[in-house]
């Protein structure tokens, strides 16, 4: 894949990576990853089994539980602390 067509791929999957081209798996861990952002509380051992169905061992969806964790970690410290998006970082928007 291209830088420009991955640049495109990432691109998509930011606006709605409901309707990015991926895989059965991917699209279960990006579901999983948006309930455990947003509607941690409701989460349930049908979220570990659906990922589990999919060939995700144990060891993988605890690693992406932690590294999906550690972003919204990060992400509400840096909101509560009022930090500022670094401005190297540049915005899809503007290219």
């Amino acid at each position: 894949m291209t830088e420009e067509l991955a640049d495109q791929f990432v691109h998509q999957l930011s606006i709605d990576w409901r309707r990015a081209s991926l895989t059965a798996a991917d699209h279960a861990l990006c579901a999983f990853a948006e309930k455990l952002t947003l509607q941690q509380h409701s989460m349930n051992e049908t979220d570990v089994k659906t990922l589990r169905n999919l060939d995700f061992s144990d060891a993988a969806i605890h690693d992406a539980t932690q590294v999906i964790g550690y972003f919204n970690y990060i992400t509400r410290i840096a909101d509560a602390l009022g930090v500022e998006q670094e401005s190297f970082i540049r915005e899809w928007e503007k290219e």
